[in-house]
């Protein structure tokens, strides 16, 4: 549906908008050198797909986006904490801080008992072996 000339002066009126000096509402150029104007094609095997798609979605990035930051050797976003992995930080944080209590008791004491000595190395054994799990992943 098409406004008249008269009509669209008056809707204008109505708005409380000069007629005469329309707002543009167009976004503005961008600069030739910040145009994507060459596409390259690129042919990978699933594997390097699966690297490169893994590798973006843990930075939270698009796979183009990420090829991008990555051929131009600019940096990468900190790669993003699971919520699973956060609290096993926080576990392992809490575990360590446990540790160094005991270790500081035992050392004010200087006879602390064989069985926290043992204690102390399955517990130093786990952390390790959640370390070793967290690089894993």
């Amino acid at each position: 549906m098409f406004l008249q000339a008269k009509t669209a002066h008056f809707v204008c009126e109505a708005c409380s908008k000069s007629f005469l000096n329309p707002i543009i509402m167009a976004r503005p150029k961008k600069n030739i050198e910040s145009l994507k104007a060459i596409r390259v094609n690129l042919r990978m095997t699933v594997n390097e797909y699966l690297i490169v798609s893994g590798s973006a979605a843990t930075l939270g990035l698009s796979i183009p986006d990420y090829i991008r930051k990555k051929v131009s050797g600019r940096s990468l976003p900190r790669k993003k904490i699971s919520p699973e992995n956060r609290q096993l930080f926080v576990e392992l944080s809490r575990i360590g801080n446990n540790i160094n209590q005991l270790t500081r008791n035992s050392h004010l004491r200087m006879h602390a008992p064989k069985s926290l000595f043992y204690q102390l190395e399955e517990l130093r054994t786990i952390l390790h072996e959640l370390k070793s799990e967290i690089k894993k992943r």
